[in-house]
């Protein structure tokens, strides 16, 4: 065997396809705004300041808390994850914030 015999691609095959991206919202005057979070790095504080910033510029807008969902991080963030689309639908959830704590 030689040298270039011994070599591994890094990548691994395929395992999904890839899908197109949902389109994005014209604005968010009137959407109602999920907050996902894994429970990591003071989110908790920023999501309500964050919160504050978006309800001063877009009227009408609504948000759906964090703790509605679960972490998506740890022992049940597989579940959370799999419920996540029928919770998303059933709250009519139209844009998800998304926050990872390091």
């Amino acid at each position: 065997m030689n040298q270039l015999e011994s070599v591994v691609w890094p990548r691994s095959a395929r395992t999904i396809t890839s899908r197109p991206l949902a389109a994005r919202l014209t604005s968010l005057e009137g959407k109602r705004i999920a907050f996902l979070w894994d429970y990591l790095f003071r989110g908790d504080e920023i999501w309500e300041l964050l919160k504050a910033e978006l309800a001063s510029r877009f009227p009408g807008i609504s948000f759906i808390d964090w703790d509605q969902f679960g972490s998506t991080h740890g022992e049940d963030e597989h579940r959370v994850l799999a419920e996540l689309p029928n919770k998303l639908k059933a709250l009519q959830v139209d844009a998800v914030v998304s926050g990872m704590g390091c």
